[in-house]
């Protein structure tokens, strides 16, 4: 990816990153804390500069949805999919397992465990706030909306409805017998006949459903929402540390911005970094190769959309594959300039953290907890 097209993603997310992008020697007289500092002090000599997390902050923007009268029916409905196991292949897996409130809205191994139990090829990212994508789904962005990125879990190896078929029109048609032999469930019944009157159902009655209750996985209330709205103690002192090593000499930023916290989402096609993940000891004939196999473009090789930093602390392990364990090693990992590789981002570079800083960091991202969780529908 270019670095007018990473400038032009910041833009557009609308990120406060100014002082993470200013260089150590700029001369312009500032006041107030010098954000590089690990323990937040005044500079010892000369003018400092205004620390980052006392600018102000961007905040979540409102989801613009077109008018629907039976958005309600709908969400109801797809919210009975969503923890349902009979809408899998083998009636055996729901949506809700690879997105589970205990492994923080991602999922709990490495890489996904699809119906039948089959190990699939990339890790469960976190949904929260899934509906803001734009034009960017999956982790390589091959899906240009919700709905179709519903159709692929949905059909393929993830919930497995619509095994064997090799074609698209296979697909739908698998798809559409599946969704017929749900909608004629006692319990489900009255939820699609209320939320599709007189239709017959097929999969994008099932596939809408569903994208409409993701729609409503919205995270908008962690403690850096409140903080940016005003509430200064919502952020810890150390917190605060964090955000200004985040957004100033770690340069999370750049694949990070808030107020997503991807700078991927939200813009239109969404962006794409090799960090190296994947590369690392394995024959380059083997690699994940990403975003290149969407755009077959050289430049895209071993890219990979940035998740949201939302819930990052709760949703271990990390990356496309899963093959970080743990946040701290996570952060060591970009801290330190990802794995080198062919196609390595040129962002990508030591930051030089220390270790008090780093500790800091990772407090900042442990105020990007989400507060809600999923939970099933009432019984009736």
């Amino acid at each position: 990816m270019t670095t007018r097209a990473v400038l032009f993603a910041l833009v557009a997310t609308g990120a406060a990153l100014a002082p993470a992008c200013k260089k150590d020697k700029d001369p312009t007289p500032t006041t107030g804390t010098d954000p590089g500092s690990a323990t937040g002090g005044s500079a010892a000599a000369g003018p400092s500069r205004p620390r980052p997390s006392q600018q102000p902050m961007p905040q979540m923007p409102e989801l613009v949805l077109a008018a629907d009268p039976k958005r309600a029916e709908k969400i109801a409905l797809g919210h009975a999919l969503f923890f349902d196991k009979r809408l899998s292949g083998g009636t055996d897996r729901s949506c809700y397992q690879c997105h589970a409130n205990e492994d923080g809205n991602g999922g709990a191994s490495p890489l996904a465990i699809g119906s039948g139990g089959k190990t699939l090829t990339r890790h469960s990212p976190v949904i929260w706030n899934v509906g803001y994508w734009n034009n960017a789904f999956y982790w390589d962005g091959r899906a240009k909306t919700l709905e179709d990125n519903t159709k692929g879990a949905w059909g393929g190896g993830n919930m497995g409805a619509a095994e064997g078929a090799d074609t698209p029109e296979k697909v739908t048609a698998a798809l559409d017998a599946k969704a017929a032999e749900v909608a004629a469930i006692p319990q489900l019944k009255p939820l699609f006949e209320a939320a599709y009157p007189g239709a017959k159902i097929g999969t994008d009655h099932v596939t809408g459903a569903l994208s409409e209750y993701m729609r409503t996985l919205i995270c908008k209330d962690t403690a850096y929402d409140k903080f940016a709205a005003g509430d200064k103690t919502a952020l810890s002192e150390e917190q605060q540390r964090g955000l200004d090593i985040f957004l100033g000499k770690g340069k999370c930023g750049t694949c990070h911005a808030p107020p997503f916290f991807s700078t991927a989402m939200g813009v239109e096609g969404g962006a794409y970094f090799n960090v190296g993940i994947g590369t690392q000891g394995v024959a380059e004939d083997t690699v994940d190769v990403g975003r290149m196999k969407v755009s077959s473009k050289p430049e895209d090789w071993a890219a990979f959309k940035p998740p949201s930093l939302r819930n990052v602390a709760k949703s271990q392990p990390y990356f496309h594959d899963g093959s970080v364990a743990t946040l701290d090693d996570a952060v060591k990992l970009m801290a330190t300039g990802g794995i080198a590789n062919k196609n390595k981002s040129p962002l990508l570079n030591d930051a030089g953290l220390t270790d008090a800083e780093r500790a800091d960091l990772i407090k900042f991202l442990e105020g990007l907890n989400c507060p809600g969780t999923l939970e099933p529908p009432a019984a009736k």
